[in-house]
Formats: C-alpha cells, sequence, structure tokens
C-alpha cells in the first residue's frame, strides 16, 4: 500500500512541470495564430471594427498585456477555480465545459465498451483457429477499416442506418439514441487496430510452455483463452485502452462534427476558429488532466494483472 501511495504522489509531482509546458505550450501557438479575438467577436456580432471601440475591448479582454502576463493572470485564476469568461459569448467558460463534458463521457465509454467487445473475442478467437478462413476474413476486414478514415465509415453508418433503414434519426444529437452511431464508429476503427494486436500478443502466449502443460492436464481450449491467455495479455489490452480512452476523453472533433454531438471536440473545434483562449486552456487542461488520471490507473492496475512489476 505505501509503495502505491508513493507511486500516485510520485506521477503527481511529475505532473506539475508537464502541466505548465502543455499550458504554456498551446497558450503560446494559439497567441501566435493569426487573427484577433476582437475582430471576431465584433464581425460575429454585425458590428463596424472601430479602431477605438478596438482597442477599448482589447483593454477590457486583457489582449493589450504582453504574452507572459495574460499567462500568468489566467493559471492565477484557474488555479483558483475560476476558468474566466469566453472571449466570444461573454458566458463563464466553466458553465460551458461541464454542460459540455457528460456527452463526452457518455460517448467514451461506450465507445470503449463497444471496442472491448469487439476486440477481445474476436483478437483471441482468430489467434486460437490461425491460418483459417476466419483468421483471414477477420484480418482482412480489420485492414479494410484501419485504412478507412473515420468519417467515411460515420457517414456509411449514417446512410444505411438513418437515411435506409430509418432506425436512428440522423440530428438525434441530445438523445440516448443519438450515441449509438458515433460510438460505434469510433469502436469499430479503434477495434480495427486492437483486434490485431490482441491477436499477435494471443499468439505469443500460445506459443509458450505453460499452455502445452494445461492442454495436457485436459484443461478445455476455451478455459485456456479466456481464463490465462487473456489474463496474461491484458498489460497490452490496459496499455491501449489507456491511449484511446485519453484520446476520447479529450474529444473526437471529426466524428462529433458529422454527427452533431456536442461534446468537447465540437467545443474545442468552435473555440479554435473564434481564438477563444480561455475555452481553449479549459479543454487543454482538461485534456491534460484525462490522460495523466488514465495513465495513472493503467499503470496501477498493472500490478493485479502481473505481480512482477514492482516499481512503476
Amino acid at each position: 500500500a505505501s509503495m502505491t501511495y508513493k507511486t500516485i504522489l510520485g506521477r503527481c509531482l511529475q505532473f506539475i512541470p508537464v502541466f505548465l509546458g502543455i499550458t504554456l505550450l498551446s497558450f503560446g501557438l494559439i497567441y501566435i495564430a493569426p487573427g484577433d479575438p476582437v475582430g471576431i467577436r465584433l464581425s460575429a456580432g454585425g458590428i463596424a471594427a472601430d479602431p477605438q471601440l478596438v482597442e477599448r475591448m482589447r483593454t477590457e479582454m486583457g489582449l493589450d498585456q504582453p504574452f507572459l502576463v495574460q499567462y500568468g493572470h489566467w493559471l492565477i485564476h484557474f488555479l483558483q477555480g475560476d476558468m474566466g469568461k469566453s472571449y466570444i459569448t461573454d458566458l463563464p467558460v466553466a458553465a460551458t465545459f461541464w454542460k459540455a463534458l457528460p456527452y463526452t463521457l457518455r460517448m467514451a465509454g461506450t465507445a470503449m465498451g463497444l471496442t472491448l467487445l469487439i476486440s477481445l473475442p474476436l483478437g483471441i478467437a482468430i489467434a486460437a483457429c490461425r491460418n483459417s478462413r476466419m483468421d483471414y476474413v477477420v484480418r482482412f476486414l480489420t485492414f479494410v477499416l484501419n485504412a478507412t478514415p473515420g468519417f467515411i465509415i460515420g457517414i456509411v453508418l449514417m446512410f444505411i442506418f438513418s437515411y435506409r433503414l430509418g432506425w436512428i434519426p440522423v440530428l438525434a444529437t441530445t438523445k440516448p439514441i443519438g450515441m449509438i452511431l458515433p460510438a460505434l464508429t469510433l469502436g469499430l476503427v479503434i477495434s480495427s487496430r486492437y483486434i490485431r494486436q490482441i491477436r499477435a500478443a494471443a499468439l505469443d502466449e500460445l506459443a509458450k510452455d505453460y499452455v502445452i502443460g494445461l492442454r495436457a492436464r485436459g484443461i478445455t481450449e476455451r478455459v485456456i483463452l479466456f481464463r490465462n491467455v487473456l489474463k496474461n495479455i491484458m498489460v497490452i489490452v490496459i496499455t491501449l485502452t489507456g491511449i484511446s480512452i485519453g484520446s476520447l476523453l479529450g474529444g473526437t472533433v471529426i466524428i462529433e462534427t458529422i454527427f452533431n454531438w456536442p461534446g468537447i471536440g465540437s467545443l474545442i473545434m468552435g473555440a479554435i476558429g473564434n481564438r477563444d483562449y480561455p475555452v481553449i486552456q479549459a479543454v487543454v487542461v482538461w485534456m491534460a488532466l484525462a490522460f495523466f488520471l488514465v495513465n495513472l490507473i493503467a499503470d496501477l492496475s498493472y500490478r493485479y494483472f502481473n505481480p512482477k512489476i514492482k516499481d512503476l
């Protein structure tokens, strides 16, 4: 237990400079990008960009200050729990962010669940019947899906289930049924990579001596595959899952845009287009925290499936 607490504390201390570096870099990239939040806000409101009005608004929004002053001002307020106000809507960033976050969390959870339900049984099954017809067919399909852009898969699913069959409304953005197609799209895209990697890991396990011993003792193939082999490849599965969940929690811009899903991806897309610094920084911090927490949980999970891992 003490080692676990030490590990968590060490990870938290390592995260501090990473957090500062990520936020500083993102703030700097947006700062030097062409365009101006004041001009965008005025044009969106249909107001003529009078020079005096522009200067006054820049002063009010703090955009006339040096870069490090702007960053320091944002950081101090953020550490106090204040995400600031949107430059475009003038609404609290926290309210906008917390409104979009549940949609992304539901999407990420559903997509990851579908991915594991598809890839784990299939990956182990085709490893068990290596070079069979099923193995060739599944691997061919994974190559096709992996080579196909995610938005193409989403459009095809939308055409089949929404247009041709009429089972799922196209714009059911705030209803549970509206999550099915985007989550299935992400599940298929991620599974196309997982299946091959799980197959390779399972084949490595099946070639080990302990499997021969289990078979000699009369243990059924299904028990060997889904109790012994699956447990021994879980470190690889956890690693893959951690990377994917971190990415999903950051929002999937293209998929959310296609299906009009009001999650973090749509939020950051609009904020980047409008140079809305406070919103962008809130999403960047969330993505950094999401990867940190997911990786920490993954590291701690390694101990359960592989007790040989002593020092993380």
